[in-house]
């Protein structure tokens, strides 16, 4: 595995805002790179960041993380441990007519997100699984991250994007949950000890995160640390 000296205090992988607010409330250090799951979890692999969050779904197994982890990390120095299990669904304004599943996506314009993303790989899958013709739906301009797909909707953009139910309730609009995700870290060994790792552990465990749920809506913070993969 590679040292931790050679890895530089990144957070990489998809975003998530309360992951966000704890790197930012902790005063950790660590800098900040999302463009999706699958693209976090690539730089991981080349020694870009000391940690990934992820929320990569495994058709075949129906596990979280795990499965893409163990094939491509297996021979790093890592560890990967739980943050949180999270709401996703159809994001959509009020007064307009609430979609019950996926298939009420036809006639809608939706939000797509990058190909790199753990939310696009998923969307898909559900999509396949309901019979649903991808093709058949309008989609918008892709949006980068979660906040960016929920601000589409919420100024008119767009009707619909599968997303966070914290994130649209911060933003006002309703939610429709379809399925809950889990969402992990997958950290290099060494770096753990490393002050960035160490302060925003300590900050997630003091309680702070449990009383930022209450306001966020959509979280369970139960599993916390658990250790769910160890290469």
């Amino acid at each position: 595995g590679r040292t931790a000296a050679a890895r530089p205090p990144i957070l990489l992988g998809s975003h998530d805002p309360l992951l966000d607010w704890a790197v930012r409330q902790s005063r950790c250090g660590l800098a900040t790179f999302y463009d999706g799951s699958l693209d976090g979890l690539d730089r991981f692999v080349r020694g870009e960041g000391m940690i990934a969050g992820l929320h990569i779904h495994d058709t075949e197994t129906g596990q979280w993380n795990i499965p893409a982890v163990s094939e491509v990390a297996s021979g790093l120095n890592a560890v990967l441990v739980c943050f949180a299990d999270r709401q996703r669904g159809l994001v959509y304004r009020s007064g307009d007519v609430a979609p019950q599943g996926l298939s009420d996506l036809v006639g809608r314009r939706i939000v797509p997100r990058q190909p790199e993303s753990g939310t696009d790989r998923l969307f898909r899958e559900l999509a396949a699984k309901d019979g649903l013709d991808l093709a058949g739906l309008e989609f918008t301009e892709v949006a980068r991250t979660e906040d960016d797909a929920v601000e589409a909707v919420r100024h008119g953009e767009a009707d619909a994007a599968f997303g966070l139910e914290s994130v649209a309730r911060s933003h006002g609009l309703e939610f429709r949950p379809v399925v809950t995700e889990r969402f992990a870290l997958l950290v290099d060994r060494k770096a753990w000890f490393e002050p960035q790792i160490t302060r925003l552990v300590a900050f997630c465990a003091s309680g702070r995160l449990a009383g930022r749920i209450q306001g966020f809506g959509g979280y369970d913070i139960d599993g916390f640390g658990s250790v769910l993969w160890n290469a």
